[in-house]
C-alpha cells in the first residue's frame, strides 16, 4: 500500500494564489514544494526526489512544456502533469507526446487533480515493481547465480555457457532436487531468446491425453470436455524456449508426435489435420537414465538421439560436498531476510552435520532443511536442535554411545519411545558416522545395503 504522505509533489505556477492554494490543499496528502518559475523548479528538481511535477503551461514568459522536456531528462524524472487555461485537444496530445502523464484545465478541480496524481503514482509504482520483479527473476536464473565452486559443477557451467547461445536441443539429466529446472532457466536467459517466453511442462504430472493436449493443443470437440479451441505449449513457446521436465515419463504414443515436432518444428492440434509451424528451442530434463530406458525398449531411440544433442549432467549433492557450505549460507541469508530474523550463521556442529549427510533429496532437501532451521531458530545461530529431526544426529549419537546425558530412559521424549523412531535414529547415526556412505552404514547396522535402501525409501 502506498503512503502518499511520502510522495513529493512540486507545484510550478507563476501565480502566487494558485501556488499557495494548491500547497494548502495538498500538504496533508503529499510532501509539497512550490516554485514560481523554471529556475526555482530546477533547484527543487536537482534533488532528484520529486515524484510528481504539476506545472502551468504559461510561466510568465516561460514555457511549461519546455520545463517538462527538461524535467524528463534528469536521471530520476518525475511524473509530469500539465495545467493550462488554454486547454485544447491539440495541447493535450502535444503534452502526452512529450512525455506528460496527463493534463488538467483551469480553473482547477482540486479533487480531480488529486485523483490524477494518485493514479499516476500507483501506475508508476506497479511499473517499477514489475521491472524489479523481472530483474529479480533474471538475476535468480542467471548462471552466475547457480551456486557451486566444486570440481563436479565446473563441467555443468562450461557446457551451459557453450550451448546456451546456440539453437541446440539440450538434455539435462540428474537426480530429483539437483537443480535441473534452474539450469533450464539459465540456458534460456543466456540464449538469444531471453526476452521471449520460457514455457515449462511437467510431463509426469499429466495423463497421456492431457499431456498431448497440453503440448499440442486441441480443437473444440476433439474429446469429451473440449468445449473450445486451446493452444498448446509448443504454440505458446513460439519464438522462445520449451522446457520439458521429466521427459522420461512420457507415453510411447506421445513420443512419436514429439519426435516429429522436434525434427520438423511442425505439429497438429488434437482434432485437426492442419499443420502448425513453430520456432521453438527445446530443453528437456529427466531424473532417469534415458539410455537404459532405450535399452529396455521403454523410450524411443530416435527420440533420445533427437533430445541428446548436448547433455548436461547435474551431479548429486553428495558428489559436490564442497558446495554445501555455500548453498547452506545462501539459503540461510534468503530465509532469514524473508522471515525477518537476524540469523547470520550455523553452529559448527550443525554445519558439520549438513556436510556429512547424504542428501537423497539433493539441493532441494538442503534448502528445505535450512528453511526449517530458520523458522525454528530464535537465537543468533542455527544449532543442531533447530534442524529437522532426521538431521539431529548429534543427539542420537550421544544416546547410542551411552553417555551420562542419555543413560537414562528419561532422556528420550515419551512420544519418541517406539521402535520405528528408534530405527530411524539408528539409521541417522550410522549414516552420520560413515559420512553418508550407505554401504558402510549398512555394515554398522548389520543389514544389507538393499534393506537400508528400502528403509530409507519408506522413511
Amino acid at each position: 500500500m502506498i503512503d502518499f504522505t511520502e510522495i513529493t509533489v512540486l507545484i510550478v505556477d507563476d501565480e502566487k494564489n494558485t501556488r499557495d492554494g494548491l500547497r494548502m490543499s495538498f500538504e496533508d496528502e503529499f510532501d509539497v514544494y512550490v516554485a514560481a518559475n523554471m529556475a526555482e523548479a530546477h533547484e527543487v528538481l536537482k534533488s532528484e526526489l520529486v515524484d510528481v511535477m504539476v506545472t502551468d503551461l504559461r510561466l510568465g514568459g516561460e514555457d511549461g512544456m519546455e520545463l517538462i522536456d527538461q524535467a524528463l531528462k534528469i536521471p530520476k524524472p518525475p511524473i509530469c502533469i500539465l495545467m493550462t487555461a488554454y486547454g485544447s485537444v491539440d495541447l493535450a496530445v502535444e503534452a502526452m507526446k512529450r512525455g506528460a502523464y496527463d493534463y488538467v484545465g483551469k480553473p482547477l478541480n482540486i479533487d480531480e487533480l488529486e485523483l490524477i496524481i494518485k493514479r499516476a503514482v500507483r501506475t508508476r509504482t506497479v511499473e517499477t515493481e514489475n521491472v524489479a520483479l523481472k530483474q529479480q527473476v533474471e538475476k535468480r536464473f542467471n548462471l552466475n547465480n547457480v551456486i557451486g565452486e566444486s570440481r563436479a559443477m565446473q563441467p555443468v557451467f562450461e557446457t551451459v555457457q557453450q550451448v546456451a547461445p546456440t539453437r541446440a536441443t539440450v538434455l539435462i539429466e540428474g537426480e530429483s532436487g539437483t537443480g535441473k529446472e534452474l539450469i533450464g532457466h539459465a540456458i534460456h536467459n543466456l540464449s538469444g531468446r531471453p526476452k521471449s517466453k520460457l514455457v515449462i511442462v511437467h510431463c509426469a504430472a499429466l495423463s497421456e491425453q492431457l499431456l498431448e493436449s497440453e503440448l499440442f493443443g486441441h480443437e473444440k470437440g476433439a474429446f469429451t470436455g473440449a468445449t473450445e479451441r486451446r493452444k498448446g505449449r509448443f504454440e505458446e513457446a513460439d519464438g522462445g524456449t520449451l522446457f520439458l521436465d521429466e521427459i522420461g515419463e512420457i507415453d510411447s504414443s506421445i513420443q512419436v508426435k514429439l519426435l516429429r515436432a522436434l525434427g520438423e518444428r511442425t505439429f497438429e492440434r488434437l482434432g485437426s489435420n492442419k499443420p502448425i509451424k513453430v520456432d521453438v528451442r527445446v530443453v528437456a530434463a529427466t531424473n532417469k537414465n534415458l539410455e537404459e530406458l532405450v535399452e529396455k525398449g521403454e523410450f524411443r531411440d530416435d527420440l533420445f538421439f533427437r533430445l541428446n544433442v548436448v547433455k548436461v549432467t547435474m551431479p548429486p549433492l553428495r558428489e559436490r560436498r564442497e558446495d554445501i557450505v555455500l548453498l547452506a549460507n545462501a539459503f540461510l541469508k534468503e530465509f532469514a531476510e524473508e522471515n525477518n530474523k537476524p540469523i547470520r550463521e550455523l553452529t559448527n556442529d550443525a554445519m558439520q552435520r549438513l556436510i556429512s549427510y547424504e542428501w537423497p533429496g539433493n539441493v532441494r532437501e538442503l534448502r528445505t532443511a535450512i528453511e526449517h532451521g530458520v523458522v525454528m531458530c530464535n537465537a543468533a545461530k542455527i544449532a543442531l536442535k533447530h534442524l529437522p529431526v532426521f538431521l539431529q544426529a548429534g543427539r542420537e549419537l550421544a544416546f547410542y554411545k551411552g553417555t551420562a546425558a542419555t543413560d537414562s530412559p528419561a532422556a528420550i521424549e515419551p512420544e519418541d519411545l517406539n521402535l520405528e523412531n528408534m530405527e530411524k535414529r539408528m539409521i541417522d547415526v550410522a549414516l552420520g558416522q560413515t559420512g553418508g556412505n550407505r554401504t558402510e552404514a549398512a555394515k554398522l547396522l548389520g543389514i544389507s545395503r538393499r534393506t537400508l535402501q528400502r528403509k530409507l525409501k519408506e522413511d
